[in-house]
């Protein structure tokens, strides 16, 4: 059975932040909210956990993974960046956006898209994920939470608790954050391409 914390949206307890990096750097996955609504994670580079997160969204390898970083400083050695692509993130981070990158031969293989070798990076309008990140001090591989045979991201914590707190490690009970998919901009090649409309404005996109 997992654990459940209740942390403040705002004021995130620096305590159990620190717990819940712990539970992710001993192999565990976490269920955590973010600005768009509530999400898996593991750490970088934990095989097992992947796997387990695969196993509970249904999801196969081809999947698209997104890192989850605290801020723009460990962008560049996962994924190539060029100096137009990264004003655009400047200007739009944090905030409900997944930004589409060719991948670095850092990145683990698994992570990338093995057909495109992409992958997503995303940098978080919300406190309580930045806190944990920061306490992590290193990017969070993650997935939006989508059930099998869903569409929307997951979004009541107890009724996530209800349906998962046998297959994870922790659930972060952040509140109840509504359905608002991030909006995802493709930069891996030369045109912009917006493949999702979501929350975030996509003007400065078009």
């Amino acid at each position: 059975m997992s654990q459940f914390f209740y942390v403040h949206p705002d004021n995130p307890q620096i305590r159990l932040m620190k717990q819940a990096a712990e539970i992710i750097n001993k192999g565990g996955i976490i269920i955590f909210p973010t600005d768009s609504g509530y999400a898996l994670g593991c750490a970088l580079d934990n095989k097992n956990a992947l796997e387990r997160i695969c196993q509970i969204r249904k999801i196969d390898k081809k999947h698209n993974f997104t890192l989850m970083c605290k801020d723009l400083a460990d962008i560049a050695t996962y994924a190539r960046v060029d100096n137009s692509a990264y004003r655009m993130l400047k200007n739009n981070t944090p905030g409900p956006y997944t930004f589409i990158f060719k991948s670095t031969k850092d990145l683990p293989k698994r992570l990338m898209n093995p057909s495109k070798r992409t992958i997503g990076i995303r940098v978080p309008d919300n406190a309580i994920a930045l806190s944990l990140l920061d306490e992590l001090d290193t990017p969070l591989m993650t997935t939006s939470l989508i059930l099998p045979g869903n569409t929307s991201t997951e979004f009541d914590p107890e009724e996530i608790r209800d349906q998962l707190e046998h297959q994870v490690d922790l659930i972060i009970n952040g509140g109840y954050l509504g359905e608002s998919p991030t909006s995802v901009i493709d930069l891996s090649d030369d045109d912009v391409v917006i493949v999702r409309e979501g929350t975030g404005d996509l003007t400065p996109f078009q």
